[in-house]
């Protein structure tokens, strides 16, 4: 579920670089990317 979520994320990360989106809306999916990686190896780790 949480790798789905960070999949899809990714993915309108890498769309809105090639689209040449500007650059805040760039640093704002990409932070939300990394702050779902941290999540998802920190819930891995309680495993």
């Amino acid at each position: 579920m949480l790798n789905d979520e960070i999949c899809k994320l990714r993915d309108k990360l890498n769309k809105s670089i090639e689209d040449g989106e500007d650059y805040s809306v760039i640093y704002k999916l990409s932070v939300e990317l990394d702050e779902l990686i941290a999540k998802y190896y920190k819930d891995d780790k309680k495993k």
